[in-house]
């Protein structure tokens, strides 16, 4: 009786042989990974922890601003529109604060201001308060086009009285006790301080921007 013997083809011979080769890898490769927390110590560990973690919070932050939404933001329609008139107040050192007739001036000159759509500021006198000291501040109002001053405290009214009569088209408003003086004058309008004066005050700058278109 003969026997036969099997022969195993050589090109199976040679992917077992691979296949051995790529499990003998692998074994090798998952012994490292089990051996890399001995290898690294607990230092090493956090730190490869702490990189995966920095590199995940990255990836997140990326996908957020990616999703932003980045058009551009058109400006808003409802923004007041000044007409090219300007009221400027001319003030004692105490400015504007609270409880002075200054503050009350500024309040009318405001409420001008929704209405007509003028232009309002105001500049205090520091230092001396005189005449003399005031004036270089009137000028610059001037100089910057004011078309209608306002002065407050008696210094300011003063410069702005004796002032008035060469600027001709700058419609002065004096508040307080003007004296003889400022009521000859054309562009000059006084009020009085007392009840009303923000209305007052109020009704005279509007009425003195409308004139001017």
């Amino acid at each position: 009786m003969v026997k036969r013997v099997r022969q195993v083809p050589q090109a199976q011979r040679a992917k077992a042989a691979r296949d051995a080769t790529q499990e003998s890898r692998l074994a090798a490769g998952a012994r490292a990974v089990l051996q890399w927390p001995r290898v690294l110590g607990g230092r090493g560990v956090a730190m490869v922890a702490g990189a995966v973690i920095v590199a995940v919070a990255v990836a997140v932050t990326g996908y957020f601003l990616s999703r932003t939404d980045t058009k551009r933001q058109l400006p808003d329609t409802r923004a007041r529109h000044y007409k090219d008139v300007d009221a400027c107040l001319l003030t004692g050192k105490d400015g504007i604060t609270a409880g002075t007739t200054a503050a009350e001036v500024w309040q009318g000159m405001q409420d001008a201001s929704l209405k007509t759509h003028a232009r309002v500021s105001y500049v205090p006198v520091t230092g001396e308060q005189s005449a003399a000291n005031a004036r270089p501040y009137l000028n610059g109002l001037l100089q910057r086009s004011c078309d209608v001053v306002l002065a407050t405290g008696k210094p300011e009214v003063t410069a702005a009285t004796q002032t008035a009569p060469q600027y001709q088209k700058v419609d002065f408003v004096l508040v307080g006790d003007t004296g003889a003086d400022s009521t000859s004058a054309k562009n000059i309008t006084v009020t009085r301080v007392g009840d009303g004066l923000r209305a007052e005050v109020a009704g005279v700058v509007e009425r003195e921007v409308k004139a001017r278109g």
